[in-house]
């Protein structure tokens, strides 16, 4: 939802009150089963998260559209939100999904944010906010596969006005009042010393912090050692390097790694930052067990728009369930265009041939099948994961386009584009890689 003007937002979040009123019971399919407790608890200076008295290992990735039934096959255990209801589900049925899989739900309480057009001055918009909040939790806080609540997703992007802390604080101090089984958290952009004294300052109720990074949570560690931290945390989105810490090509296109490098880099970023803190961190989330359009469709996500498998869901698998899975993805080698890789500033002139392959191999020796794909270079200046338009595609300029080889016949229009190639095992699993190119 975005905060476009506060009078807007009163009347959206007082319709929500009303529409939440009217959830029929017989729709739920948790009937007969009350909410599990869950707290955290601190002994001999370690932090733990119980759920019904016991012991919970968060297993989390990031899902609103995902299927929550194949993620607990691979070991999943646990889902955060960005919403309560999305554009295609009620959190009711979200959270019934989930316990159907015996999965949990970081349930995210969708807040105004100050780059979207909220003022957190206007004690009116705040005061029905507050209220919508207390409508959510009322709907949801007893259902048993709720773990955690979760105040605004990066609230802090963008922010110029620290009340928005304040706010936050006064909608965890709420929950708290009607809600005793379960914490509170908010999920921040990012995380530094000034951060952390906002949270500790106008924020002090939340029962722990959440943090997300990408590229940099290899650094993590380090930065909270650095400020003295001491508190017990999430990392509620952690994956790809984001197309803001990549390099670029001179015209400014981020070079985005293939899924094998991505592979690799959440291994090291879970080895380092995630598995190596057990004294503090709670749990995780990874990002996204689904797909995106943000820059290019294939940068955060882990899956490719039809469905395929990528190799990050096999490193996820692995970590899980302490083994690798039956079948595993493709493995990118490499990727040349005009025998140039992705970081090459790669010049095409207009109208011209030009040669591109794909070197891949299958660890199971499967067949692998080749797509091809001539994309615009994306326009996007969005923050924060807004919604992206799909790009501009180009069919009939490749020749060969089932092959590990082809020829790409450059566009008559001057201008940045992309070639993709995607590889298939046709077992549900693919690698992909592209390059950054201009026409001239």
């Amino acid at each position: 939802m975005q905060y476009m003007k506060n009078a807007t937002v009163f009347t959206i979040m007082v319709l929500c009150l009303g529409l939440g009123a009217q959830s029929c019971a017989s729709d739920r399919q948790s009937d007969g089963a009350g909410p599990v407790p869950v707290e955290v608890v601190q002994e001999d200076g370690r932090y733990q998260l119980l759920r019904g008295g016991e012991p919970y290992l968060i297993k989390g990735a990031g899902l609103e559209y995902g299927d929550v039934g194949l993620f607990a096959s691979h070991g999943g255990n646990s889902i955060r939100t960005w919403r309560t209801d999305n554009s295609r589900k009620t959190g009711q049925q979200v959270l019934d999904e989930a316990y159907r899989h015996g999965v949990t739900v970081s349930l995210c309480i969708e807040i105004g944010r100050e780059r979207l057009g909220f003022d957190y001055d206007d004690e009116e918009a705040v005061a029905a906010q507050l209220e919508y909040a207390r409508g959510e939790v009322l709907k949801y806080k007893d259902h048993p596969a709720l773990l955690t609540w979760i105040i605004g997703n990066e609230a802090n992007l963008g922010f110029k006005n620290p009340k928005v802390f304040d706010a936050i604080n006064d909608i965890s101090k709420m929950i708290h009042e009607i809600d005793g089984n379960h914490p509170t958290t908010t999920a921040l952009a990012g995380f530094s010393g000034e951060l952390n004294e906002l949270i500790k300052t106008r924020s002090p109720d939340l029962d722990f912090t959440s943090i997300q990074m990408y590229g940099d949570i290899v650094n993590l560690p380090r930065y909270l050692e650095g400020m003295g931290f001491d508190r017990p945390y999430f990392v509620t989105e952690w994956g790809s390097i984001g197309h803001w810490e990549v390099a670029k090509t001179r015209w400014d296109a981020p070079i985005e790694q293939n899924s094998t490098q991505k592979a690799a880099n959440y291994l090291k970023s879970y080895e380092v930052a995630i598995a190596s803190d057990p004294g503090q961190l709670l749990g995780s989330y990874v990002f996204l067990w689904g797909q995106k359009q943000e820059r290019t469709p294939t940068w955060y996500g882990m899956f490719l728009a039809d469905g395929s498998e990528t190799e990050a869901i096999d490193v996820m698998h692995h970590i899980w369930r302490g083994s690798w899975p039956d079948n595993r993805s493709p493995q990118i080698t490499s990727m040349l265009l005009d025998m140039q890789a992705s970081g090459q500033n790669v010049t095409l002139d207009a109208g011209k041939p030009y040669r591109a392959n794909v070197v891949a191999r299958d660890p199971d020796g499967d067949t692998l099948e080749y797509r091809w794909e001539l994309m615009r270079e994306s326009g996007a200046t969005q923050t924060g994961g807004d919604k992206e338009e799909v790009p501009d595609k180009f069919p009939g300029l490749i020749e060969g386009g089932d092959r590990e080889q082809v020829i790409l016949t450059a566009p008559d229009e001057s201008g940045p584009y992309r070639l993709f190639v995607y590889v298939y095992d046709g077992q549900g699993n693919a690698g992909h890689a592209n390059i950054p190119l201009l026409v001239q």
